[in-house]
């Protein structure tokens, strides 16, 4: 009898840990769901071929012929890479790889943005990893700007499942005419869809893919209470699996948006995530969505009323 309690423990136990994966600095996390590996249907191109140093050059360190890159943040300068084409939808993707330590006040961003051309009425969708303070953990901050509403933030923020630190993690943004959606190790993160409600704060414009290290001790960690201490520098990140597949605006007018794209060696001219199957996250995605923002997500704008006293329109109908 001992014997057979024994071993019905043993299997709960087992059973049980295949559900968890390793300790993370906030305990135990589950294991997430299933889901479709996205970025294994496009192909992975080096940075050398798809993106220039933005700047602080002599802290941008290529390797392995361009296929990954380190940018660094240190008391000198932060650091920058941006596409070498822009974008009017697409599928955008890097591996990325977070500093260890005391990072609060650093700042990494991946993310799509057309102020240069635009400086009054851009476009933008971001994922910004924001840095942490001792016994605290990075976090994941998406938002998102259309037409120059930058005074109307659209902020969500989640805590990560995994620690960013200890292995590469995919980082993913897929813009079309349908929705932007976000995903993390190709697990929905989040999901704007395009409606009446949020059309005129919807990123309409051509955009340039970046990705940046930098000082945000003004904002980023508690407000501003803890900013970046260099004596934990310098912040190193590293980038690999680079995936830029869009719509292509180098020969084009970028007012002129509605065009066919410019031709796409990979996809013959035709915008990659324009099909039925890139319109809607399927039910596995949905499941996974749907975890991610039950079990991982901390701040809402849609449900901030002390920032909001009235709440943006697309709140109303999400």
């Amino acid at each position: 009898m001992a014997f057979m309690e024994e071993g019905l423990f043993l299997l709960c136990l087992v059973t049980f840990s295949s559900l968890l994966l390793p300790v993370s600095s906030r305990g135990a996390v589950y294991r997430p769901p299933t889901v479709e590996r996205l970025t294994d249907r496009f192909p992975r191109i080096p940075f050398t071929q798809g993106m220039s140093t933005l700047y602080g050059a002599s802290n941008v360190h290529l390797k392995s012929n361009g296929s990954s890159v380190d940018i660094i943040l240190d008391k000198t300068s932060g650091s920058g890479l941006v596409s070498k084409n822009k974008y009017h939808h697409g599928f955008f993707s890097a591996s990325i790889k977070l500093p260890a330590g005391f990072t609060s006040g650093v700042v990494l961003a991946f993310y799509m943005s057309n102020a240069d051309l635009f400086p009054h009425n851009h476009d933008e969708i971001d994922f910004e990893l924001l840095g942490y303070a001792k016994r605290r953990q990075w976090v994941l901050q998406t938002n998102m700007y259309g037409n120059g509403s930058v005074k109307t933030g659209r902020e969500e923020k989640v805590y990560l499942w995994f620690d960013p630190t200890q292995q590469f993690h995919q980082y993913t943004i897929l813009w079309n005419k349908y929705h932007v959606v976000f995903l993390v190790d190709n697990i929905p993160v989040r999901e704007v869809i395009y409606n009446q409600a949020i059309s005129s704060v919807y990123p309409s414009k051509p955009m340039s893919l970046y990705t940046t290290i930098w000082d945000a001790s003004e904002w980023a960690t508690s407000g501003g209470k803890y900013p970046v201490n260099y004596k934990y520098a310098p912040f190193v990140a590293s980038l690999t699996d680079l995936e830029i597949v869009g719509c292509s605006m180098q020969k084009m007018n970028l007012s002129n948006t509605a065009s066919t794209c410019s031709k796409n060696t990979t996809f013959s001219g035709l915008d990659p995530v324009d099909g039925e199957e890139y319109a809607r996250l399927s039910k596995q995605q949905m499941v996974g969505l749907n975890w991610v923002r039950s079990k991982h997500m901390y701040y809402s704008y849609c449900k901030d009323t002390a920032r909001y006293k009235v709440m943006p329109a697309e709140c109303n109908v999400q």
